[in-house]
C-alpha cells in the first residue's frame, strides 16, 4: 500500500482503531526502511486502470521496484474483489491466486466470472529475493464493460438521409437526473466517427473515435466514466457523428466508396447511471432522439472537412436549447453481431506545433511552415467578412515560388468534380469576430499550410496551429550518441512511426492512409523498441482475423473494403499475421496474440503449401523500391514462407502441438533446402548474383548455413562496399541489411551504412531537411515519393539492437533474460540505448575513455542478462579491475565494465 491510498481511506471515513493502527504501521515501515520494495506500473489489459474490459480473464501485470543486485521476485499473491477496503483487510475477496512460488508478473485472472458494469480493485503482493514479503503493497483497478452484446439496451439510431447527404447529422436528448448520483457511465459504438457531449462539453479527448475495422464483421465501443459531467435535474446528451471509413464518400482508387459495409453513420449510446440508493438508471439511444444537419456540410476522413460557421447552432447540446425545428430519428439495425470494448491507447492531439514562419503573397494567399512534417490538423483564426470562403491546404511540399505543391501525394484521389479538393480544408465564415476553425473527423500528412480566402483577411504567424495527431502510446524507448545525425535520425523514425499509427499501422498519413501489411510487419520492432504498441497491435490482429478468407489468404491493405486480395498479396507481405503476433511475444512475454493468431497463421501457412508444394513460392510483392536492383521474387517470397512456417512450428511448441510442431519443423527445413539449393552458390557463400537485398535476407531471417554465415556476412560487407558504402536495397532489403551486418560480425560496415549521408541513404533525406522518413530513395523520383513513410524504418529498432546490443532472448522471452550485444563502432565516441520493457528500464551505454571503452549496464528486477562482449584480438574485459569472461551472465542491477 502506498500512502495516497492510506490517505484516500482516511479520508473517507474509514477510522476504525484497528485500521488506523495498520495504516500507522505500515506507513512506519516505510519510513524506517532502507529499501522499499514493492509492486509498481499495475495494469490490466495492458492499460492503468481501466474501464469498459469485456475480456472474461483479463491479464494483470506488475513489475518489482527493488534497486539492489541480484534484485528478484520469488512469489506472488494476486486478490481481488469489489471493495478496495474490504480487500484491504482481506475480506470479500472473489479471487485469490494464492501464494504462488513464482517470478511470474503477467497472469491471467483465474477467479469466479466477473459481472458486467462492475469495478474489480486488485491488489499484488510479492516477495523479494530473500523470501521476505515486499514492505509495501500495491492496489489497481478495472471495470468491466458489456462483456456479452445482449447486455445493451439502447437502439441504433440515425437520422434519414442516405449515404449522399454531405451534411454531418447532430443527436440530441434531454433526460433527467433527480437522485444522488454514485457513479455514470457512457457506453458508446458507433458506424462511422462520432463526437459525446453531455450538458455542452464533449466527453473525453480521444480524437477519431471508434478505431477503423471491418464493420460489417467488428464494431468498437468506447467507455466514459461521466460522473463529474452530470448535473442534479436536467441534462442534455449530443451526439454528432462523422464517416470516418464507414461511410467513404471521396473516390479514389481503394474503392471504399463501394464498401459492403458502407451506410448512412449510426450509433448506439448506453448511458448507465447508479445512485447513492442502489438504483440504476439507463439513458439509451432511442425513437425519443432528436436530429438535425449543422455546420459541417461535408466530411471525409481522406480527404478533409467542409464547415459554414453560418449553419451553427450554438447550444445545440445543452439543455435550453430550442430543438422544435429538428426532426425525429430513425431506428437502424446493428452494423454487426460483434461489438467489443475499445480497450486501447486512443488517439488524440498529443502535440501542439506552432508555425515557424509565414509567407504573405497578398491579403488572400498565405504559406505557413510548421518546421517538421506531421499527420494531424491544424486550427485556424481569423476575422473576416460573412460567407468568406477559406480554403486551407495540407502539403508536404513547396513549389519554387513558395506556393504549396501536392503533386507528390494527391495522386490517387479520383474525385468526380471540384468539391472535394484533396487535404483540403473548407471553412465559410459568419462575419462573427474573431472565429476558430479544426476538423473532427480528418487527418492529414503535412509540413506546409496554404490560407487561401475569396475575400481579403489578415493572418499573422499565430494565426495557424498545428496539432500532432496519432494513437498515443507511451514511449519505452531512447538513444542518444555523439553523431547528431544518427540522433536526428532516430527521433525522425518515431515520427514517421507515430505519423502512421491511428488505431492501426498505416503506410502513409496523406495519400492513403491505409493499413499495408508490409509496412506493417517491417516497422514493428522500431515500433516496440520506442513506444507501448501492444494495444494497437492486439486491435490490428483482430482485423487481421476479421478479412482472412477461408483458404487462409489475405489482402494486402487491412481493414479493406475489398481491395487487396490479388496476385500480389503474398507472404513479403500479409505475413503479417505470423511475424507480429512473434514480436509481441518476445517483447512482452505474453501469449496471448500468438494464442488468438495460431490457427490463421496454420490456415495461412498451409495455403502456400498448397499452392507452392515444392517449397519456393513466386507469391507475394517483391523488393519494392529497390534503390537499382531487383532481387528475384521466388527468393524473398520463399524466405518469407520460411520465417512463417518456423513461427508456426515455434509456436505449436509452445502451446504444447507435438504434431503440429514437428509436421512445421520439416515443413521450415524443407523450404529453407530448397532455397539454398537453387540460390546459394556454396564454393563462392552467395545468393543469388550476392545483391545486397539477396545476401541480407539470408541472414537475417535464418537460411544461411551456419558454417557459411560469417562468409556470407563478409560477402555483404565487401558487395556494400563496392557500391561505395551506400545501399542498392528496397523494402525487404532495407528490413535485413543492417540487422545481418551486425548480427554477424560487420557492425562497423553496418555503422557507416546507417550514418552515411550521401545518396542513396537514409542519412540523406535528414542533411536534405528530413523531419520523416520517406517512401523512396531519390528525393527527386516521379512516383512512390511521399515523405511521410513507415517503411524503410527497420533502422530505429536496428539502434537498439546495432548499436546498443539489447535484443529478446526467444528461450525467455519479455526481456526475462536481455540479451546484450553491444558494438562499440569507431565511428561513435558514445552511444546510451534505454528501454522500458514489461520488467523496467533497461540501459546499455558505452563511451570511450582513451583506448578504453566503459560500458554501463543497467538491468531491471526480476531480470536477467547475458552480455557478449565485442572484444577484439588482445582486449580483455573487466569488471572492478577483475578481468571477465567475454561472456557474461548477469543478475538485475546496475554494473560498470571496462573493455581495454
Amino acid at each position: 500500500m502506498d500512502l495516497s491510498t492510506i490517505m484516500n481511506i482516511i479520508l473517507k471515513g474509514k477510522k476504525s482503531l484497528y485500521l488506523l493502527f495498520l495504516l500507522i504501521l505500515i506507513s512506519g515501515q516505510q519510513v524506517l526502511s532502507k529499501e522499499i520494495i514493492s509492486p509498481y506500473g499495475l495494469q490490466c489489459e495492458h492499460l492503468v486502470n481501466p474501464i469498459g474490459i469485456d475480456a472474461l480473464e483479463p491479464r494483470l501485470s506488475w513489475m518489482l521496484s527493488d534497486s539492489r543486485q541480484d534484485a528478484r521476485q520469488t512469489a506472488y499473491r494476486v486478490t481481488v474483489g469489489t471493495d478496495s477496503l474490504a480487500l484491504l483487510q482481506q475480506k470479500e475477496i472473489i479471487w485469490n491466486s494464492g501464494k504462488i512460488n513464482s517470478s511470474a508478473s503477467l497472469i491471467f485472472y483465474k477467479g469466479n466470472e466477473l459481472k458486467q458494469f462492475t469495478k474489480y480493485f486488485w491488489q499484488v503482493e510479492v516477495w523479494d529475493k530473500d523470501g521476505k514479503p515486499a514492505s509495501v503493497i500495491k492496489t489497481a483497478s478495472f471495470e468491466t464493460g458489456m462483456v456479452k452484446m445482449s447486455n445493451w439496451k439502447g437502439t441504433w439510431i440515425s437520422d434519414r438521409n442516405d449515404i449522399n447527404a454531405l451534411a454531418a447529422p447532430y443527436f440530441r436528448k434531454v433526460f433527467r437526473v433527480g437522485k444522488k448520483i454514485k457513479s455514470a457511465r457512457a457506453y458508446i459504438a458507433a458506424a462511422g466517427l462520432y463526437e459525446l457531449y453531455l450538458n455542452g462539453k464533449k466527453v473525453g479527448n480521444h480524437r477519431l473515435d471508434p478505431m477503423y475495422t471491418r464493420f460489417d464483421r467488428r464494431n468498437l465501443y468506447v467507455s466514459y466514466d461521466v460522473t463529474a459531467n452530470l448535473q442534479h435535474g436536467e441534462n442534455a446528451v449530443g451526439v454528432l457523428l462523422g464517416n470516418g471509413w464507414y461511410n467513404h464518400q471521396s473516390l479514389a482508387v481503394w474503392n471504399f466508396d463501394k464498401a459492403p459495409w458502407r451506410a448512412r453513420p449510426a450509433f448506439c449510446l448506453d448511458l448507465r447511471i447508479t445512485y447513492e440508493n442502489g438504483d440504476v438508471e439507463v439513458v439509451t439511444s432511442d425513437q425519443r432522439w432528436k436530429t438535425h444537419s449543422g455546420p459541417i456540410i461535408f466530411n471525409s476522413i481522406y480527404t478533409a472537412e467542409h464547415y459554414d460557421a453560418r449553419l451553427a447552432q450554438p447550444g445545440w447540446n445543452t439543455v435550453s436549447f430550442e430543438d422544435s425545428k429538428w426532426s425525429g430519428v430513425i431506428l437502424r439495425a446493428t452494423p454487426s453481431k460483434n461489438i467489443v470494448s475499445q480497450a486501447m491507447h486512443p488517439i488524440r492531439n498529443v502535440e501542439t506545433i506552432a508555425a515557424v514562419s509565414m509567407k504573405r503573397f497578398n491579403d488572400t494567399t498565405y504559406v505557413f511552415d510548421l518546421g517538421r512534417n506531421i499527420a494531424g490538423v491544424t486550427q485556424l483564426q481569423v476575422k473576416g467578412e460573412n460567407g468568406t470562403v477559406i480554403q486551407i491546404k495540407h502539403g508536404e511540399r513547396l513549389y519554387a515560388d513558395g506556393r504549396l505543391d501536392l503533386s507528390n501525394i494527391d495522386v490517387y484521389h479520383r474525385p468526380a468534380d471540384k468539391k472535394d479538393p484533396f487535404q483540403t480544408d473548407i471553412f465559410i465564415l459568419s462575419g462573427n469576430g474573431l472565429e476558430e476553425f479544426m476538423p473532427k473527423f480528418n487527418y492529414k500528412g503535412f509540413q506546409y499550410v496554404e490560407v487561401i480566402s475569396s475575400k481579403p483577411v489578415q493572418l499573422s504567424k499565430k494565426s495557424i496551429t498545428g496539432y500532432f495527431m496519432h494513437s498515443d502510446v507511451p514511449a519505452t524507448g531512447k538513444i542518444s550518441s555523439s553523431n547528431p545525425l544518427i540522433d536526428r535520425l532516430w527521433w525522425a523514425t518515431n515520427n514517421s512511426y507515430l505519423s502512421n499509427l491511428f488505431g492501426y499501422p498505416t503506410d502513409c498519413p496523406q495519400r492513403e492512409k491505409n493499413g499495408w501489411t508490409g509496412d506493417g510487419h517491417f516497422a514493428v520492432e522500431t515500433g516496440l523498441y520506442n513506444f507501448d504498441g501492444i494495444t494497437i497491435y492486439e486491435k490490428w490482429l483482430a482485423d487481421h482475423r476479421d478479412e482472412q478468407q477461408p483458404n487462409g489468404v489475405l489482402p494486402d491493405i487491412i481493414p479493406t473494403g475489398g481491395w487487396g486480395y490479388g496476385t500480389a498479396n503474398g507472404t513479403d507481405w500479409t505475413s503479417t499475421i505470423a511475424i507480429i503476433p512473434w514480436n509481441i511475444y518476445l517483447f512482452y512475454g505474453d501469449t496471448k496474440l500468438l494464442a488468438d493468431s495460431y490457427d490463421p497463421i496454420k490456415s495461412y501457412v498451409n495455403y502456400v503449401e498448397q499452392i507452392s508444394p515444392n517449397g519456393l513460392t513466386t507469391w507475394g510483392r517483391g523488393d519494392w523500391v529497390p534503390v537499382k536492383s531487383s532481387s528475384p521474387l521466388e527468393y524473398t517470397s520463399s524466405v518469407y514462407y520460411y520465417v512463417d512456417a518456423s513461427i508456426l512450428a515455434k509456436a505449436a511448441k509452445i502451446f504444447g502441438k507435438k504434431a503440429d510442431s514437428e509436421y512445421y519443423t520439416l515443413l521450415a527445413e524443407k523450404i529453407k533446402k530448397a532455397i539454398n539449393d537453387k540460390y546459394l552458390d556454396r564454393s563462392a557463400a552467395i545468393y543469388g548474383t550476392g545483391l545486397q537485398t539477396e545476401l541480407s535476407m539470408a541472414l537475417q531471417w535464418g537460411i544461411v548455413p551456419e558454417e557459411l554465415k560469417a562468409k556470407v556476412a563478409s560477402n555483404l560487407a565487401k558487395k556494400v562496399a563496392a557500391d561505395g558504402m551506400h545501399l542498392d536495397v528496397g523494402v525487404l532489403g532495407a528490413k535485413a541489411i543492417l540487422n545481418a551486418l551486425s548480427d554477424n560480425g560487420q557492425a562497423e560496415t553496418a555503422y557507416k551504412l546507417a550514418a552515411q549521408d550521401t545518396y542513396p541513404s537514409w542519412g540523406w533525406w535528414i542533411v536534405n531537411g528530413a523531419t520523416t522518413l520517406y517512401e523512396n530513395w531519390n528525393i527527386k523520383a516521379e512516383r512512390d515519393i511521399s515523405l511521410n513513410h513507415m517503411m524503410f524504418g527497420e533502422i530505429g529498432g536496428w539502434f537498439f539492437k546495432g548499436l546498443g546490443g539489447i535484443k529478446v532472448d526467444e528461450q525467455y522471452p519479455g526481456f526475462k533474460n536481455v540479451r546484450l550485444e553491444p558494438n562499440f563502432v569507431t565511428g561513435l565516441s558514445h552511444f546510451e540505448a534505454s528501454h522500458d520493457g514489461p520488467f523496467g528500464t533497461i540501459v546499455s551505454a558505452w563511451k570511450r575513455k582513451g583506448k578504453a571503452v566503459i560500458y554501463d549496464v543497467t538491468i531491471p528486477a526480476n531480470s536477467k542478462a547475458t552480455i557478449r562482449f565485442p572484444v577484439a584480438e588482445g582486449e580483455f574485459v573487466y569488471e572492478g579491475g577483475k578481468r571477465i569472461s567475454p561472456v557474461y551472465e548477469l543478475d538485475a542491477g546496475k554494473y560498470q565494465f571496462e573493455i581495454k
